[in-house]
């Protein structure tokens, strides 16, 4: 089955161009392909000289990017990001010259119901980046005690109210497993206060949000490009990290502070102007940080 064309539109697009500072020539890697706008942009200014290396778990993304990137300088590679220098070294590239990851979620990925990231509408409860490996969210909530499935919930969707989540989830589970996007949100949705200026996001998004940390180990995986980028980048080289919630921007921050090879570029965070927000709301929370590689320790 063919994957559709990309619906997605790239964050922060233009402060990527000026902060990254692509050149002709230039070997860039955008680790993370999702709709393919980022490396599209990025193949425009590095020309038929350079090239773009560009990753992603999803192989969907791979697929679409493999096809509409035909006859652009970019090669599409199924991988994560954290093994970007064993991508590198496949495909004989020593160093390169800036790395891009874009960590949010893409249209794509949020409007296919199959693939459980939007309670929009109802779909298995998957959560996964690449379906074909790991284990789905259903199954993960459906297997953890409660103590366990509420340290989560409280621990990477950063939810208040995560005992009563996870009280509420083993009590319905007892009944019958829960499998579908539906079946969860609404039942997060009950077991939430609201108040009478209820909050803008919808109370199941952190609940669903730490299930999908979870299933796709993203902090681990965040954590293990953070230590290895330096590794890969030549001497001037820039790394560009466009993150969405504190749990990300927390360890970008502090890597490129604590790390003597960055050169922070970007003291304060890039945020998206007013009217990208209009355009693209999902960019409202859309966080980007730029840092340079500098001579020092290897």
């Amino acid at each position: 089955m063919t994957t559709p064309s990309s619906a997605h539109v790239p964050v922060l697009l233009e402060e990527v161009l000026e902060w990254f500072d692509p050149r002709p020539g230039q070997v860039l890697v955008d680790g993370t392909l999702g709709g393919g706008g980022h490396a599209r942009a990025l193949a425009g200014r590095v020309g038929a000289a350079g090239r773009i290396v560009a990753l992603d778990r999803d192989p969907g993304a791979v697929e679409r990017g493999a096809r509409e990137l035909a006859g652009a300088p970019v090669s599409v590679v199924h991988a994560d990001f954290r093994d970007l220098p064993e991508v590198l070294g496949q495909l004989n590239f020593a160093k390169v010259d800036g790395v891009l990851l874009d960590l949010g979620l893409s249209s794509d990925q949020l409007e296919d119901p199959r693939r459980g990231f939007s309670f929009a509408a109802e779909g298995p409860l998957d959560l996964r980046f690449d379906p074909t490996s790991g284990e789905p969210a259903w199954r993960l909530i459906n297997r953890l005690d409660e103590k366990r499935l509420a340290d989560l919930i409280f621990e990477f969707g950063e939810e208040r109210y995560s005992r009563r989540i996870a009280r509420a989830i083993v009590r319905r589970r007892s009944e019958k497993p829960i499998e579908t996007t539906a079946e969860l949100a609404e039942l997060v949705r009950r077991s939430v206060p609201r108040s009478p200026s209820a909050r803008r996001l919808d109370p199941a998004t952190r609940t669903f949000q730490a299930l999908r940390i979870a299933v796709n180990g993203e902090l681990e995986s965040l954590e293990g490009v953070l230590a290895r980028v330096p590794e890969c980048l030549v001497s001037g080289g820039r790394f560009a990290v466009i993150s969405f919630h504190s749990l990300e921007d927390r360890r970008v921050k502090q890597s490129f502070r604590d790390d003597p090879r960055w050169e922070v570029l970007t003291r304060k965070p890039v945020r998206p102007g007013r009217e990208e927000v209009r355009r693209n709301p999902r960019a409202r929370s859309a966080k980007l940080r730029v840092a340079q590689r500098v001579s020092g320790p290897p």
